[in-house]
């Protein structure tokens, strides 16, 4: 689905903008700020079209469910690629409980 893809491409940029710049600890804190906001912009370019694409078939709250999922997803592979962290059981066990929030927001009841 459109939106899903959307979310994906947003997450991505979105996480490179609050959480790229810990690799260039060094680099003074107004520069990454600009450069994050400007990451950020082009998130947003994503972000917007996808929940008004998303609405048309989701909830608001089944969005940010799903946006949620896709961040921590996103999120898991950065911080093992490109900011060289490990990836610990304790993460996996978080992210089950995640998927059990997804389940239940999407039960009809």
């Amino acid at each position: 689905m459109l939106a899903i893809l959307l979310l994906v491409v947003s997450n991505i940029f979105m996480t490179f903008a609050w959480y790229g710049h810990l690799r260039y600890k060094s680099t003074a804190l107004p520069i990454v700020i600009v450069v994050s906001w400007l990451i950020a912009f082009v998130e947003y370019c994503f972000q917007v079209p996808a929940n008004r694409i998303g609405s048309q078939y989701f909830t608001p709250a089944q969005l940010k469910i799903i946006q949620e999922v896709i961040t921590l997803l996103v999120f898991a592979v950065f911080s093992v690629l490109y900011l060289k962290e490990s990836f610990k059981w304790n993460y996996a066990v978080s992210f089950l409980f995640i998927l059990g929030a997804v389940f239940f927001a999407f039960k009809k009841f």
